[in-house]
């Protein structure tokens, strides 16, 4: 190759002022951006969601199950058993606990010790007193003779007056301190025997509220101290108290004829009739409270089991086999929905339509066949607008 053939390299060099950054950048960072900001919006929606959309304020019923006499019933309402005869059995006197002879679910008789406090100091105090009462009564007895022969001897003329009026005034305080002394023994064996703590009539100890070894108060001013012993209860005085609409309590007549059925044994009714409608109404709840006493009762039957009441407007019907059990809701919230018999049920925050199947009316509640389950809580009166996924607040 000849000089004039070969290429002319010194034009082929690195341009050192050209950067590096000059050339085309990559957009994929772009994109990543885009990304982010698009789930951040998203993010944002659903957490902004549950505190700007606005809530419909709707009220509730519960998915129940009731039995076949329930469903006959003119009435129904709900309440808890109670002890008409309870105590909460204290001590009149203060002291620490020494003895206590029973425990929870125990029966005791009428006046029997239940307890006892540390008495020792009181039992001394006693003594004394019965001590100073026997002194008195020798002091009385003796003075009593003196003023019988000063009398004697006044009558004759052997002594004078003065001295006569002397030994009636001395068997005149004798004989008054025979009283006191005896008042004094009575109010030290009262407070001997407030140290015994008796059952106040027949019944079953429902709860322990102190242990020995603890101070005991008549009124527990102390943070440390008890003010009761145990909680006593007549379980032969065991009846239901049910609060009863004021717009339903018309449907309610002493001696009117119920079906008891506790939450605790629900396929278990207990006969029993209205003894007393409380007269005055609780303003707040709208509530009148009615009694309603057992005609039949067991052990099973315990204070504070939460029941369910039937009223029925004549005599009881015969008890309902099995198969007239239902699960039942309040009609009013049973809805149509294109065609379709819906209930919107309440999870969370939120509703779900859910479509269901009904049965037979049973008084102010419908029976559901399918689509529900006892426990559930479901919209009663669902506004029209109402769909499924919208946000509402329980009110009462």
């Amino acid at each position: 190759m000849t000089q004039e053939n070969k290429p002319d390299l010194s034009s082929l060099r690195i341009d050192g002022k050209k950067r590096y950054d000059d050339r085309p950048r990559s957009r994929k960072w772009l994109i990543l951006v885009w990304v982010l900001v698009v789930a951040a919006v998203v993010i944002a929606y659903f957490v902004l969601r549950e505190s700007v959309t606005p809530a419909t304020k709707v009220r509730v019923a519960t998915v129940t199950y009731i039995t076949g006499s329930e469903a006959k019933a003119s009435l129904v309402a709900s309440g808890y058993v109670v002890a008409q005869r309870k105590a909460e059995v204290a001590s009149k006197g203060t002291g620490r606990l020494k003895y206590l002879g029973f425990e929870e679910g125990d029966t005791v008789s009428a006046n029997e010790i239940i307890a006892e406090l540390e008495n020792d100091d009181i039992k001394a105090n006693l003594e004394l007193a019965r001590a100073n009462l026997v002194m008195a009564e020798a002091d009385s007895l003796n003075t009593g003779r003196v003023y019988r022969r000063q009398k004697q001897l006044f009558e004759s003329g052997s002594i004078t007056q003065a001295d006569f009026e002397n030994a009636e005034t001395a068997y005149a305080l004798a004989t008054a301190s025979v009283t006191a002394a005896a008042a004094s023994v009575k109010a030290a064996e009262v407070e001997f025997e407030n140290t015994f703590i008796r059952a106040p009539f027949a019944g079953t100890i429902l709860t322990k509220n102190a242990d020995v070894g603890e101070m005991v108060t008549p009124f527990a001013s102390a943070a440390s101290s008890k003010g009761s012993v145990v909680t006593l209860a007549d379980m032969s005085s065991l009846e239901v108290e049910a609060d009863v609409s004021e717009a339903n309590i018309h449907k309610v007549v002493v001696g009117q004829p119920c079906d008891i059925i506790l939450d605790a044994y629900p396929g278990q009714s207990y006969p029993g009739r209205v003894k007393k409608i409380v007269p005055t109404a609780d303003r707040a709840r709208a509530t009148v409270l009615t009694k309603v006493a057992f005609d039949q009762i067991d052990d099973r039957v315990l204070p504070e089991m939460s029941a369910r009441v039937n009223f029925f407007q004549s005599d009881r019907p015969t008890v309902a086999v099995p198969s007239d059990n239902a699960i039942a809701v309040n009609r009013d919230a049973i809805t149509n929905r294109d065609g379709e018999t819906v209930v919107f049920r309440v999870i969370d925050d939120y509703v779900q339509m859910v479509p269901v199947s009904t049965g037979r009316q049973l008084a102010d509640k419908m029976e559901i066949v399918n689509g529900l389950t006892a426990g559930d809580r479901v919209v009663i009166s669902p506004p029209g607008k109402m769909v499924s996924g919208q946000k509402v607040e329980i009110t009462n």
